[in-house]
């Protein structure tokens, strides 16, 4: 399995802004689509966002669309997540995940097969 570990997270006032970073710790997830699910107390945990191999392509979970982006640098076997207007409601714990051998998301996230740790995104109103 691919070793995942995010950072970024913290406690920021509504309306504010994070980002969030997932480092992994080899190289082949430049092939890999990558994505950011997240778990608030007492919810399941829900997909947020997910991006190709390539990055050509992105994908957001209603909520976040138009607040979120998720980007990747290949070279740096790293992900991001930049969170903007933040809402009390986007209070969780953030997980990067890859989809082992897969190269583009198509809505399974039973594809994605490694996970981080996760980090806390505590947002004040």
């Amino acid at each position: 399995q691919v070793q995942l570990v995010e950072s970024g997270g913290g406690l920021v006032q509504a309306g504010g802004s994070l980002r969030l970073s997932c480092a992994a710790s080899e190289r082949t997830i430049s092939i890999y689509a990558m994505g950011w699910f997240r778990q608030a107390p007492g919810k399941e945990r829900g997909f947020v966002a997910a991006i190709s191999w390539s990055g050509t392509s992105t994908y957001y979970g209603g909520s976040v669309k138009g607040r979120f982006t998720i980007s990747r640098d290949n070279a740096k076997n790293t992900v991001y997540l930049q969170v903007n207007s933040l809402k009390s409601e986007d209070t969780a714990v953030y997980y990067c995940a890859a989809a082992t051998n897969i190269r583009n998301y198509y809505g399974r996230g039973a594809d994605f097969g490694s996970w981080g740790q996760g980090t806390q995104v505590t947002v004040s109103s």
